[in-house]
Order: C-alpha cells, then sequence, then structure tokens
C-alpha cells in the first residue's frame, strides 16, 4: 500500500511538474546539442554523447533519464545531429527521438553565429492500469496512455571557439496534452526555453577558468538557474562547482582519458523540500570526439 500510495504521488506530481519542466543536467555543457539544434557541427568532428542520469536517489519512481547524441559537420557550414532522450518517472515513460540541422556563418575576429533546427517526435506512456488505488473503479486509472506526438525546436549559438558563447533555444515549440480528466488538464508538454553562456579565461598556459550560467524557464513553472564554475587543468582533468536555484549545489568532475575520449561525473546535494526523502542525484556522462579529417585539430573542448 505504502508502495503505491508513493507511485501515485509520484505519477501526480511527474505528469504535473515533470510534463512541465524537460529533464534536468548538471553537466549540460557536454549535452548541448539534445537542447539546442544550432549546437550541431560545432565541434568540427564526429561527436557521440551518452549521459544517465539518477535524479534523487533512494526515491523509488524518481526520475532516471537517459541520452544519446551524435552530430558533426557535413560539409561547409552545414551540421547534422541525432538526439534520444529516455525519461523514466514512477509508471511515466518518455521516449524522445530527434533531428538536428544547423548553418553557420562565420564572422570577424573567429567569431561564429549558428541557426538550428530540430525535428521529431514523442513516444508517451503512462501506465495506469496496474496501479492499485484506492477506488479500483476509478475511471481514469482503467486503461494506460500511449500517445505520440510530432514537435520541432529552434536555436541560435553564438561562440568563439573554446573562448566563449551565447547560447539560446526553444527544442520543443508545440504543446500538447498528455492527461485531461473532468476539464482539468494536468499532463501537458509545455513550451521549454533555454539560455546559457560561459567564457574561458587563462590563467596561465596549464590553467583555465570557465564560469558559465544556464536558464531553464517554462510558463507556469519555477525557472531554474545554474551558476558554475569550471577549472581545466591542463587540458586533462576538469573540476567544477555550481548552485542550482532552490534546489541543490552541485559539483563534477570529467577526465580526458584520450585524444578522442572524455567520461564525467556530477553529484548534486539537494537542498530543496525534497532533502528529507533524498540527499543526492548522481550523472554520468562519456563523449567521443572522433576524427576523420587528419587537418582538423585536436584541441581540448571546453564547451
Amino acid at each position: 500500500m505504502k508502495k503505491t500510495l508513493i507511485l501515485i504521488i509520484l505519477l501526480i506530481f511527474a505528469i504535473n511538474m515533470h510534463s512541465q519542466q524537460d529533464p534536468q543536467y548538471t553537466q549540460y555543457m557536454y549535452n548541448m546539442n539534445v537542447i539546442n539544434p544550432a549546437y550541431a557541427g560545432s565541434s568540427e568532428t564526429t561527436s557521440i554523447g551518452i549521459l544517465y542520469r539518477n535524479q534523487w536517489e533512494g526515491l523509488e519512481g524518481a526520475p532516471k533519464t537517459g541520452t544519446m547524441n551524435i552530430h558533426f559537420p557535413a560539409g561547409r557550414n552545414v551540421g547534422f545531429g541525432f538526439s534520444a532522450i529516455s525519461d523514466e518517472i514512477g509508471p511515466v515513460s518518455e521516449t524522445n527521438l530527434y533531428i538536428d540541422f544547423s548553418y553557420t556563418l562565420n564572422l570577424e575576429n573567429e567569431n561564429r553565429i549558428a541557426f538550428g533546427l530540430k525535428m521529431g517526435g514523442t513516444f508517451h506512456d503512462i501506465g495506469l492500469a496496474n496501479l492499485t488505488t484506492i477506488d479500483p473503479d476509478d475511471p481514469f486509472f482503467a486503461n494506460d496512455i500511449n500517445e505520440n506526438t510530432p514537435n520541432f525546436g529552434a536555436g541560435i549559438y553564438f561562440y568563439k571557439p573554446n573562448k566563449y558563447y551565447l547560447s539560446i533555444s526553444v527544442p520543443n515549440i508545440l504543446e500538447s496534452v498528455h492527461l485531461d480528466t473532468n476539464d482539468f488538464n494536468i499532463g501537458t508538454e509545455a513550451r521549454h526555453f533555454f539560455a546559457s553562456a560561459g567564457y574561458v579565461f587563462d590563467l596561465n598556459e596549464n590553467f583555465k577558468l570557465k564560469p558559465h550560467a544556464f536558464l531553464k524557464y517554462a510558463v507556469e513553472s519555477p525557472t531554474s538557474i545554474d551558476l558554475n564554475a569550471n577549472l581545466f587543468m591542463y587540458d586533462f582533468l576538469e573540476f567544477g562547482l555550481g548552485y542550482r536555484t532552490d534546489d541543490s549545489v552541485t559539483a563534477m568532475v570529467n577526465f580526458l582519458v584520450s585524444p578522442s575520449v572524455r567520461i564525467g561525473y556530477a553529484y548534486d546535494s539537494i537542498q530543496s523540500e525534497l532533502s528529507f526523502l533524498t540527499k543526492a542525484s548522481h550523472e554520468i556522462f562519456i563523449n567521443f570526439d572522433i576524427n576523420f579529417k587528419s587537418k582538423v585539430s585536436r584541441s581540448p573542448r571546453y564547451f
């Protein structure tokens, strides 16, 4: 009964909040084309990224998110990408599949501005029928919900390679309703707005400091702001500390284990009202930068 009650609470909480809030990422800077299609092809190599996030450790039915993305330059000023996101919370399962296209304009002083489009869809599954409820005859829980909805997004990415960047995007422009009962809408795919920016300071030949910020906004949902500072050492090791408003204090570390492979881990110390139920969230990633053209330099990536 306790398990069922937790799942029902999570269902209402998840659909009402999580359906209005896209998955949270602490290491978003290594997962950028999932959020902004204009990032596709910006690394000048074929980039493959895999990320897994276990949010709210120890809380049964809490969010678990996995992403896979690939993007690459595909000709002069053109980039392509693909991303897949699997997100689960309680009985709610959501899979997003998107293709990305970007076009980049070269500006003065090595500055660039890229425009991106994202197209794909969401596969939404809500397992209601197997839940044990207080009222077994409640028609709301009689059947599972399986829906597929198309969507598209857009973004702008202004940057100077390995120096600074500004990203603005809306990855899901179309809104949709997944649960609507008695004229009360408790499950929507809300439109999200993302913005992020960062700057790399050269402290000396071997140490670099990157302050950066990330904002996530959806109508009728709390605005989330990440403030971070990352230290790069010898272009091999990266440490970062951050704060997410009204949510958590974060720490991250990653290693360049080879010229083309980077692995990382992030820890979120929960500071919100949920801290009495859970203390932490965890996130890991691995990125591959594959260089098919020997003339392309293998300069380290800072974003």
